[in-house]
């Protein structure tokens, strides 16, 4: 089985590739950084099985490399792995047209499970995205309304575009972030706001291709 890893990450991307030297029946044909290098890869080689991460070298989407690599080659297996928490890159994956999903930290028995399964047809997605810590408390005990009013406060919405977008009042748009932060425990908003982005429960560093 003709292995491609991609992933900007030269630690992981070695850890990666350990994982499939252990077993049998794996053989690497590229591990590489950037998500528009594998593009070009699969338009010259055979691979059967891409490990793609989300963010890769020069911030190169690879949601967005996996939708054209799909479009050039629908029979490949394509596995998103992630440290990226945010729901949206889930629901992404998807639409992307991914065949399965595995977040970094959730181990190596559980990616090669992952691997197998999605090598044997199977579509493996989490059905939520993990929780993190937040000050003194989870961050799923917000409602996903919540967290995409949140999204759309950190890109710079202002309260009636993101009301707007929603379908809710301006002014429900406000209590949702105030009762965010009390949830929480932050003192303000900003605080809100940079932990989620630190502990990458929103993203906001992709570039859209």
């Amino acid at each position: 089985m003709r292995v491609m890893i991609v992933e900007d990450q030269t630690m992981i991307r070695s850890l990666l590739e350990s994982y499939f030297r252990a077993e049998d029946g794996y053989r690497i044909t590229a591990s590489i950084p950037g998500a528009k290098q594998a593009v070009e890869v699969c338009r010259t080689s055979s691979v059967d099985l891409i490990l793609m991460d989300v963010q890769t070298e020069n911030r190169e989407n690879g949601l967005t490399a996996v939708r054209q690599i799909k479009a050039i080659q629908p029979k490949i297996k394509i596995i998103v792995v992630t440290s990226l928490i945010d729901c949206a890159v889930l629901d992404e994956a998807k639409r992307a047209g991914a065949d399965s999903l595995w977040y970094k930290d959730h181990g190596t028995e559980e990616l090669m499970s992952v691997v197998k399964r999605t090598l044997a047809g199977e579509k493996v997605f989490p059905d939520t995205a993990p929780a993190i810590e937040m000050e003194g408390t989870m961050s799923d005990v917000f409602s996903p309304r919540q967290l995409d009013i949140l999204r759309l406060y950190i890109k710079g919405f202002t309260y009636q575009e993101i009301a707007d977008k929603l379908g809710i009042s301006k002014n429900g748009v406000r209590w949702n972030l105030d009762d965010m932060v009390e949830k929480s425990g932050f003192e303000s908003r900003e605080a809100l706001v940079a932990t989620a982005i630190e502990n990458k429960l929103m993203v906001i560093t992709l570039k859209d291709e």
